[in-house]
C-alpha cells in the first residue's frame, strides 16, 4: 500500500541562494494554453513552450495564461522573465507545497492556493496553483495537467458579459472560486464514507473499519492544512488596497471567503466525527468482550457444582462399611446423579435468567 506523505515540501540544497528553483515532478510536459479576451470578442491559443515568447498582451484586453504543468521549470523561468516577476515569487511556484498565501509585489500579486480532488483510487490529491495578478493579465500554474476550471473556460468561450467585460483580478476571483468549489464535491464523498464507516462500526466492528477511520483522519487533516490557510490569505486579500483590485470584485471575493469558512467548519465537524469514531470503536469491542466474558462466566458457574458433584462421587471410598456413600451401592444412583446434575445446570440457568444475565429481564 501506498504511504501518503502528511507533509510534501520541494526544496533546495542547504545554503543555496534565495530563489534557487527545484522542480520535484519533471514527468508531465508543459503545456500552457492562452486565452485573451475583452467585451467584443475572445481568442484561444496553444503555445508552443520552446518558441519565443512575443506579445502576449494587447490594450483594453485580459490575456489568462494558463500553464497546465510545470515540466522542467525552464518555461516559468522564461515567462517570469518576460513578464519581471521577482524570481522569489517564481521560485515558490516551482518549489511546490507551499502555504496558501498573497504576496503583493511592485506591479502584480502572487497568490498560492490548494486545490483538491479525488483520483481514480478514491485517494486525495492535492496540488499548488499559483496565481500571478498584474495589469491586464493572470498566469495560473499548476503541478500537473487536468483541473476543476473547465467550466470557467466554457464561460469565457460562451461570451458571459461580466466576465467577458470585467478586468484581471475579477477573472483571478473567479479561478479562485471555482477551485474552492472543487472541495464540496470532495468534502460531500468524505461525509458518504463516514456515514458508511459508522454503519459498520455499529453493527460489526473490526480491524479494517478502524483502519478506514485513520485514512479519513489522516486525509481530513491534509484537506484542513489546506483549507484554514486559505481563510487567512482570502481575509488578506479583502484588505488590499491597489489599482490592481477593483471594488467590483469585492462582493465576489467576500462570497468566496464565506465557502472557505464553510469549508472550513464541515472539515472540522467532519475531523470531530472521526475521532467519535474511535471512542466507539473501542466500546463496541470492549461490549463484545463482556458478552463473551459473560457467555464464558455463566458456563463455568454451571459446571462448577457439577465438577463438585462429579469430584466428590469419584472419589474412591469403601462402599463395604456402613454410612460410607451408601447411594454408591445403589442401582439407580447413576441416573439419580445425572437427574440432579440436570437440574442443577437448569436451575442455574433459570437464576440467571431472572437476573438478566442472559438476556432476559431483571426482576426486582
Amino acid at each position: 500500500m501506498e504511504q501518503r506523505r502528511l507533509f510534501r515540501r520541494s526544496y533546495t540544497k542547504q545554503g543555496a541562494a534565495p530563489g534557487t528553483l527545484a522542480v520535484t515532478d519533471a514527468g508531465h510536459p508543459v503545456s500552457i494554453g492562452m486565452i485573451r479576451f475583452d467585451a467584443e470578442g475572445l481568442e484561444e491559443l496553444e503555445l508552443d513552450p520552446d518558441a519565443e515568447l512575443g506579445d502576449l498582451l494587447q490594450p483594453g484586453k485580459v490575456t489568462w495564461l494558463d500553464v497546465r504543468a510545470l515540466g522542467d521549470g525552464a518555461f516559468i523561468e522564461r515567462l517570469g522573465e518576460r513578464f519581471g516577476l521577482h524570481p522569489l515569487a517564481v521560485a515558490d511556484a516551482l518549489n511546490v507545497g507551499q502555504r496558501p498565501k498573497i504576496e503583493a509585489y511592485e506591479d502584480f500579486y502572487y497568490i498560492v492556493v490548494r486545490m483538491l480532488e479525488l483520483a481514480e483510487d478514491e485517494r486525495l490529491r492535492v496540488e499548488q496553483v499559483s496565481l500571478f495578478l498584474g495589469p491586464g493579465w493572470v498566469i495560473s500554474v499548476q503541478e500537473r495537467p487536468g483541473d476543476c476550471l473547465d467550466g470557467l473556460r466554457a464561460r469565457l468561450r460562451k461570451g458571459r458579459k461580466q466576465l467577458r467585460s470585467s478586468n484581471a483580478d475579477y477573472l483571478a476571483v473567479q479561478i479562485i472560486d471555482a477551485i474552492v468549489d472543487g472541495y464540496f464535491p470532495v468534502l460531500e464523498s468524505y461525509g458518504e464514507w463516514l456515514e458508511e464507516i459508522e454503519t459498520r462500526i455499529l453493527e460489526q466492528p473490526d480491524q479494517a473499519v478502524l483502519s478506514e477511520v485513520y485514512d479519513v483522519k489522516r486525509d481530513l487533516m491534509t484537506l484542513r492544512r489546506a483549507a484554514w490557510p486559505m481563510r487567512d490569505m482570502l481575509s488578506s486579500f479583502l484588505q488590499e488596497e491597489s489599482e490592481l483590485l477593483n471594488d467590483a470584485s469585492q462582493p465576489y471575493l467576500r462570497d468566496t471567503a464565506d465557502h472557505v469558512i464553510q469549508i472550513v467548519d464541515v472539515t472540522e465537524t467532519y475531523r470531530e466525527l472521526a475521532g467519535s469514531f474511535i471512542d466507539i470503536y473501542l466500546s463496541s469491542i470492549s461490549q463484545r468482550t463482556n458478552e463473551v466474558m459473560r457467555v464464558l462466566t455463566v458456563s463455568a458457574t454451571i459446571f462448577i457444582p457439577l465438577t463438585f458433584l462429579a469430584g466428590v462421587y469419584g472419589m474412591n471410598f469403601d462402599t463395604s462399611k456402613p454410612g460410607n456413600m451408601p447411594e454408591l451401592g445403589w442401582s439407580y444412583a447413576y441416573p439419580v446423579f445425572l437427574g440432579v446434575c440436570v437440574l442443577t445446570a437448569g436451575g442455574l440457568l433459570f437464576l440467571f435468567r431472572r437476573l438478566g444475565w442472559l438476556g432476559g429481564s431483571t426482576k426486582r
